[in-house]
């Protein structure tokens, strides 16, 4: 599994940053974050202690289902869900629907944050 890195920087800073490398005047690294947040208040909302034990059972236990998960977490799937999608929209997981479920794939577990 591998370590995503995050970057923290101001939101004008993070916008200057996506526009340089629309233009084409950048070309981020592979080192450098691909997940921004403008607070380390918001980062800890997102990877708060339940939310990372929550990609670490998806992780040791790859669950085939969203209402398996539920089942392993105790947690109900609709509040399973809106989790999950904000995790998804942060890359830390990815959601695979199949015909008949939809199943959530740990995409990293551990994290490096770098602040500016």
């Amino acid at each position: 599994m591998k370590t995503i890195i995050i970057g923290i920087d101001s939101q004008d800073n993070i916008r200057k940053r996506v526009l340089s490398i629309a233009k084409g005047d950048y070309k981020p690294k592979n080192s450098e974050p691909k997940v921004w947040f403008t607070s380390m208040k918001s980062l800890a909302e997102v990877l708060s202690d339940k939310n990372r034990s929550l990609l670490n059972i998806i992780a040791d236990n790859q669950p085939r289902s969203l209402q398996e998960l539920a089942k392993i977490t105790g947690r109900q799937t609709s509040n399973l869900s809106r989790t999950l999608k904000t995790l998804e929209n942060y890359g830390f997981i990815e959601l695979r629907r199949n015909k008949k479920c939809v199943v959530p794939i740990a995409k990293a577990t551990t994290f490096q944050i770098n602040t500016a």
